[in-house]
């Protein structure tokens, strides 16, 4: 069990909310989703792109410590993106393939974490190249905060284009079955 139980909470809603979000933006055609719509990242497509590029660094990031856990191993074959807005998954159904993934393997990783990997302090390089150490749980922290943030540009920009997602609050998501 991990260290820190809002870790599992937080990895069980951002699996939720993915897949409301995936669901909303599944009712849109192709067109609608690549179309520019003035976000950070342009498009529902580009945003959804961003967050799992996002993930597949700091994941790839944790994966390469010393004390990885090694259910991280699996993204051994995976390349580091080399920019943030990398368009990895030209369609709504690859992509969301591959958020299926990070989302389940999040929800391993955080469960496994031991109290000190999260005291723990990692060492990475950004993408432009500089050189930072934080403390893990705050880079874990920043990971889900990351999620939210991009997610409610989304859930905006789906609105903007006439679909509701519904409620995103975190009191909102079910129970878990246990």
């Amino acid at each position: 069990m991990t260290a820190d139980p809002r870790l599992a909470m937080l990895a069980s809603y951002n699996q939720w909310m993915n897949r409301r979000v995936y669901d909303a933006s599944a009712t849109l055609t192709h067109d609608a989703l690549v179309a520019d719509r003035g976000a950070f990242f342009g498009s529902i497509l580009g945003t959804l792109n961003h967050l799992v590029v996002t993930d597949t660094i700091w994941l790839k990031r944790f994966a390469a410590a010393s004390d990885a856990p090694a259910v991280l191993a699996v993204l051994d074959d995976t390349p580091m993106p080399t920019t943030l807005d990398a368009m990895p998954y030209a369609t709504l159904p690859s992509l969301r393939e591959r958020r299926a993934w990070l989302d389940a393997l999040i929800l391993q990783w955080t469960a496994i974490l031991t109290p000190s990997q999260l005291t723990a302090s990692l060492t990475y390089t950004s993408t432009r190249g500089a050189r930072f150490t934080r403390d893990v749980l705050g880079v874990v922290t920043h990971l889900f905060n990351h999620q939210t943030h991009h997610r409610g540009q989304v859930t905006t920009l789906l609105s903007q284009a006439g679909v509701d997602v519904g409620v995103t609050d975190l009191l909102a998501m079910p129970p878990d079955a246990d």
